[in-house]
């Protein structure tokens, strides 16, 4: 019986899901694995108190996805803490643009992006990621993420260009003075994470002009300096995958038609599509 655990990581959170041969599928939910800003010694403490006691050790292959996985050293930092972990296990590590990929193309070609926490676009052949565009993160790019747009909120709310009326909202909703967001955006960990908890009050307004604008604004950044740029982009099918392109869609599709380009799939979280696409995988 072949055994395979999947991982689904962004900054956020981490979903994994065990499937075996004979049908068999168990899930846990851990915190986000980037290696840009965790220690192998933190992942290995929380996966062996969280994840291999649902688990279990008896794993084949792991086929982990993540955002931060740039080259073999940042693979590595999770490497060393799955390997003693699944001592056996044949150990597989792909960026988070390949995960999309996979869940919205398969074994096709077209365009992946991402519109999570974060935002990354590549073109995939079916095989492998043939160009992309350097996401940046939320302080140099990341157009369009749930960090980007939060930033964008709590700067307009700050310095009153939020309409009064939403102000008045905001202020109910989060209670937050400049002094600690200034803390929580400049001093403390993971602020990525604290900008994009705002994103969510976008949707709460959705005949607003104010947050419609931000959305379409943001969003026309996003093709403008990513998916623009990949070489005749036109020529092919889109997709999305993440939290912000799946509440957005009606702005998502709308964009994409207004650049000329079939968006044939939305997704939340890529773990089911992955899921299908392994187990057809030999």
């Amino acid at each position: 019986m072949m055994i395979k655990l999947i991982a689904d990581s962004g900054s956020t959170k981490c979903a994994w899901r065990l499937i075996s041969s004979d049908g068999e599928q168990r899930d846990v939910i851990t915190t986000g694995i980037n290696p840009f800003f965790r220690t192998t010694e933190g992942i290995y403490d929380e996966l062996l108190e969280k994840l291999i006691p649902v688990i279990g050790v008896k794993v084949d292959e792991i086929f982990f996805y993540g955002s931060g996985i740039i080259n073999e050293e940042k693979a590595d930092v999770i490497r060393r803490a799955l390997s003693p972990l699944f001592p056996g296990a044949r150990l597989f590590f792909y960026s988070d643009v390949v995960a999309a990929s996979r869940a919205l193309f398969g074994k096709g070609t077209g365009l992946a992006c991402i519109l999570g926490t974060g935002s990354n676009v590549c073109l995939y052949n079916g095989t492998e990621v043939v160009s992309a565009i350097s996401p940046l993160g939320f302080i140099l790019g990341d157009e369009c993420s749930g960090a980007v747009l939060g930033r964008k909120l709590l700067g307009d709310y700050f310095k009153q260009v939020m309409p009064p009326v939403l102000r008045t909202e905001f202020e109910k909703r989060y209670g937050l003075s400049r002094e600690e967001a200034l803390q929580r955006v400049y001093k403390m960990e993971r602020p990525n994470l604290f900008l994009a908890s705002f994103t969510p009050f976008l949707s709460a307004f959705p005949e607003s002009e104010y947050a419609r604008q931000l959305i379409r604004s943001s969003l026309a950044e996003f093709f403008e300096r990513n998916v623009t740029k990949i070489p005749d982009y036109q020529q092919y099918a889109i997709g999305f995958v993440g939290s912000v392109a799946y509440y957005f869609r009606e702005f998502v599709e709308e964009t994409c038609e207004n650049y000329g380009l079939t968006c044939v799939a939305i997704r939340k979280e890529p773990m089911e599509a992955l899921v299908g696409y392994h187990m057809q995988s030999k």
